[in-house]
């Protein structure tokens, strides 16, 4: 059982990666977490792991190029450089603190020891993949991911639970950045000569309000606005971002038309940048595996599993999809993904690599 590992030995792997701060936007810190991946995997995969470099990001990787079950995740996360100074990885009772530690480098740990406890080899049909640009939406992953996936019939994706809970079901997300481009004068010797693009963003985001769908919880959200240049200047560009989720590509149509039906009373000109990005991860391609899990829980003696539906994208989204069974949510138990109360159970960790293992037994039998 992958618990016979020893959740020392875990936590010891565990450390030694929080330690490695991997914020996405650092692509040194890219490199030097996959080479550190890949020297702490040596002591639980059979074969070796390697390092390849897609869309001029490096992605760690073990097993077949294409495989038939695929365990998904990432190294980087949200976290500056630096932020080990104010959150340091410390063990507290059952509660693991440092950046990344629950979203998502526990769920790295717990997989390597699946696979180390399994008995699977490198030949098996069994492969994993870590990417470093998952929380910036994955662009530069995207085409290994699905390259990776040509074969598959399950993706399994380490991202963290929701108290326990596995992710059945994802939002899909859309991402616009909305300029404005308006004409400058001064606001006081001569403003009729201008157009204002701050009045027409402004249009914009109080018409935004009116998109959504409380019934069916599709929410447009303007996140970051920016405009002007000086205080006695009427503003010749006016940039807002905005974010949309929604639970299927249905609405994700309408509000990417919404969008770009959109005309301000002003004479500015608009220019659209983005639109849907990751689509939703519908339940009908979790149910299968989510039932394997259940069944397998129950047989190792552990509570029931539970699932849950949540509004944040992974990885996931585009694995379910392509048409491949996903089941999201297996990697750490704990809370506060991206905040600073962020927190991983240490006592979880060896119980959900043991069913992982079971899961990529069974999976690998064809027993489902």
């Amino acid at each position: 059982m992958a618990k016979q590992s020893g959740l020392s030995v875990m936590l010891h792997t565990l450390q030694a990666l929080v330690e490695c701060e991997s914020p996405t936007s650092d692509l040194e810190s890219a490199y030097t977490v996959t080479a550190l991946a890949k020297e702490l995997s040596s002591g639980w995969l059979p074969g070796e792991s390697r390092i390849e470099v897609h869309g001029g990001r490096p992605v760690w990787r073990w097993g077949p190029h294409q495989p038939e079950i695929l365990l998904l995740g990432h190294l980087d996360t949200v976290w500056p450089i630096g932020t080990l100074e104010s959150i340091p990885f410390a063990i507290n009772g059952d509660h693991l603190t440092g950046p990344g530690v629950f979203d998502m480098k526990a769920g790295v740990v717990q997989g390597w020891a699946a696979i180390k406890e399994s008995g699977i080899t490198d030949a098996s049909g069994v492969g994993m993949l870590l990417t470093t640009d998952e929380e910036t939406g994955s662009h530069a992953s995207r085409e290994v991911i699905s390259q990776a996936i040509t074969n598959a019939k399950a993706v399994i994706v380490l991202e963290p639970s929701l108290n326990g809970a596995l992710k059945t079901r994802r939002k899909g997300t859309s991402n616009y950045f909305m300029r404005f481009h308006g004409v400058a004068s001064h606001a006081g010797l001569d403003p009729d000569r201008g157009v204002n693009s701050l009045m027409a963003a402004a249009e914009f985001i109080l018409a935004t309000q009116q998109w959504g769908s409380k019934e069916l919880e599709t929410s447009v959200t303007p996140t970051v606005s920016k405009s002007g240049t000086t205080t006695n200047t009427v503003p010749d560009l006016a940039e807002v971002h905005v974010d949309v989720r929604a639970w299927d590509r249905t609405e994700q149509e309408r509000i990417d038309q919404v969008v770009r039906g959109f005309t301000s009373t002003l004479p500015v000109e608009i220019e659209i940048i983005g639109g849907i990005d990751r689509p939703a991860m519908e339940a009908a391609m979790s149910a299968e595996l989510f039932t394997l899990a259940q069944h397998l829980n129950r047989k190792l003696g552990y509570p029931d599993l539970t699932e849950c539906a949540v509004g944040g994208a992974s990885d996931g989204n585009l694995t379910a999809a392509a048409g491949i069974l996903t089941i999201d949510g297996m990697g750490a138990a704990g809370d506060g993904a991206h905040a600073d109360f962020e927190w991983a159970s240490a006592s979880a960790m060896p119980h959900r690599a043991e069913l992982l293992e079971k899961m990529l037994i069974e999976l690998i039998a064809e027993n489902y």
